[in-house]
């Protein structure tokens, strides 16, 4: 039996992964069927990035206000894509100048923070769906899945549905983003392991554990939203990009 304390750390631990792999595969496929339709990879890249603008715009914008909160100069800011070496493609970016490691860290983790409480906010503001708040306070999953399914029957859910999908599947920051995550995650298991060892083990387990595990429950609740959706457009993108490529003899290379 998971402990109640960390229930939300181990739904995370369990989503994330699935996620970023239906993530990745998605967008793949996403491409190769516009790249079969247009025959024209800037074609692509430029359907390619309109489709995604939304999450786009909130994860450069996110960097760029989180930058200004923080007094960190910035420098070129843009929503126009680029292919780079290996394939890869930037739909954005934001220069900012290297600071200390906290403040990196926050403007690298913006996109992410911004488009999880996009998401988990989005869901609640309808009075309708309030019960899902409840439910996943007390941590309820049975009584939430029986909500979200009911939720394609709420106004403007396609919209909804949109927005969210662009944003979650944009949300997650780059290597670059990530660079001084390691440094700040040392020194808070560093500040943690001095309190274990002053005996503060009970209070952490009675005053922060509890709130952590609230966040990482919110958190854990996007991410399996997100990888709802991604599952969703993931197979029926698949059979499209698949009987195109029987139909005109192209194939993605692998």
């Amino acid at each position: 039996m998971i402990p109640e304390n960390f229930d939300g750390l181990v739904w995370l631990l369990l989503l994330l992964g699935p996620l970023l792999f239906f993530q990745q595969k998605l967008h793949r496929e996403m491409q190769g069927v516009l790249l079969i339709i247009t025959r024209s990879p800037a074609a692509t890249i430029i359907l390619f990035s309109l489709l995604f603008f939304p999450g786009v715009l909130l994860h450069e914008g996110s960097h760029y206000l989180m930058a200004m909160l923080l007094r960190v100069r910035t420098g070129r800011f843009s929503l126009l894509p680029r292919a780079l070496p290996g394939g890869k493609l930037q739909l954005g970016y934001v220069e900012t100048v290297v600071t200390d490691p906290l403040r990196d860290t926050l403007i690298g983790a913006a996109p992410l923070i911004a488009g999880s409480l996009f998401i988990f906010l989005s869901i609640f503001w309808q009075p309708a769906l309030t019960p899902l708040s409840d439910a996943w306070s007390r941590g309820n999953w049975q009584v939430l899945w029986q909500g979200l399914k009911q939720f394609p029957d709420q106004p403007d859910f396609w919209l909804w549905f949109y927005l969210a999908f662009t944003v979650s599947s944009i949300m997650f920051p780059s290597a670059a983003d990530r660079r001084s995550w390691f440094i700040v995650a040392g020194l808070f298991t560093l500040i943690i392991g001095v309190i274990l060892a002053l005996g503060g083990g009970g209070w952490l387990l009675s005053n922060l554990a509890p709130r952590l595990n609230v966040l990482m429950r919110m958190f854990a609740l996007v991410l399996g939203i997100s990888l709802g959706m991604h599952l969703i457009l993931f197979f029926p993108t698949w059979f499209l990009r698949v009987s195109l490529s029987r139909l005109t003899g192209l194939s993605l290379a692998e």
